[in-house]
């Protein structure tokens, strides 16, 4: 595979640049994720923070890349997402690294966190990896916002897809995200992981682990019952209730919004009402994270709110 042709004319993700991002070129251009072809990350190590069946007893294994092609105003990660937090490395150099914390920390799978802007260079690994013996089930933890053509392409290189679904509101997409094309493009996406992969598979078994399969996620934003009222109705009416499905509290506001709302955590009662709307569309398979009782406040040790600049980004809470 030729890395550098994908990066020439870039359309990785559904904003379809097409900038060059081959950095030694005379048109090099970031694109809209803020990245070159150089692949950049923030940070290698087992996260604890992933479903059950993803997370497990000893981690995830968790690649954080540098840069993104979604940027929310409200990201949780926006040291990485949105100021470029991360080192330039190889795919040799990210390779061992890779290999170290899985014989050092005995986790249960590999985790590439917002892969697509880097997608070649993520298939690469993954055949590297493959051809070293390493057989853990290989997961692409996503915005939702995914060119269903570079999708396909991935096929071959992912076990496991963690896709968000993150507005059925394509203004409320537009304000936050400068996407309003998202809830048709995040449908479209994730009925493709579906049909390369099938729900997750642990979801219809005793198994305590994933090997393969796609689960969706949805993070509750505060003031905006009917955005996510209405993703989960679509995402039931689009999957039925088979679907595994995890219902996110974890907003907290760590950039200041021009939306009031967005300056607050998610109450208790919002999430309620969803979660209970959740309940009686009938979905089989919830992963539910309540709210914190101090909603108020924001927790300085969440295992939710990393801090990049730390060696370990997520502190014990």
């Amino acid at each position: 595979m030729c890395l550098i042709e994908f990066y020439e004319n870039c359309v990785l993700c559904p904003r379809q640049c097409r900038v060059n991002r081959v950095v030694d070129s005379a048109d090099s251009k970031v694109g809209y994720c803020g990245e070159t072809h150089q692949l950049r990350v923030a940070h290698v190590g087992p996260h604890f923070g992933e479903e059950p069946p993803i997370s497990g007893k000893n981690g995830s294994g968790t690649i954080f890349f540098t840069g993104c092609s979604l940027k929310c105003s409200f990201c949780q990660n926006h040291q990485i997402s949105h100021h470029g937090l991360g080192a330039g490395t190889s795919l040799e150099e990210l390779g061992a690294e890779v290999i170290d914390m899985v014989e050092h920390d005995h986790i249960h799978n590999i985790n590439f966190v917002t892969p697509d802007h880097f997608f070649p260079h993520i298939f690469q690994l993954g055949s590297l990896l493959r051809r070293n013996g390493f057989n853990l089930p290989i997961v692409y933890n996503l915005s939702g916002y995914q060119s269903v053509a570079a999708l396909k392409s991935a096929k071959d290189y992912v076990d496991i897809y963690l896709p968000d679904y993150k507005y059925s509101d394509a203004l409320l997409a537009s304000a936050l995200s400068k996407c309003r094309n998202y809830p048709q493009a995040a449908l479209e996406a994730i009925a493709e992981m579906v049909s390369q992969k099938g729900f997750l598979d642990s979801s219809f078994t005793d198994a305590p682990l994933a090997t393969k399969g796609v689960l969706v996620r949805h993070m509750v934003l505060p003031g905006k019952v009917s955005n996510s009222i209405n993703a989960l109705t679509t995402l039931f009416v689009e999957f039925g209730p088979d679907l595994p499905l995890s219902l996110m509290s974890q907003y907290h506001p760590v950039l200041p919004q021009e939306n009031d709302d967005l300056n607050r955590p998610v109450s208790e009662e919002e999430f309620d009402r969803i979660y209970y709307h959740a309940k009686e569309l009938g979905f089989k398979h919830l992963f539910v994270q309540f709210p914190e009782k101090d909603t108020g406040q924001r927790r300085a040790n969440s295992p939710f709110l990393p801090d990049f600049k730390n060696p370990d980004p997520f502190p014990i809470a």
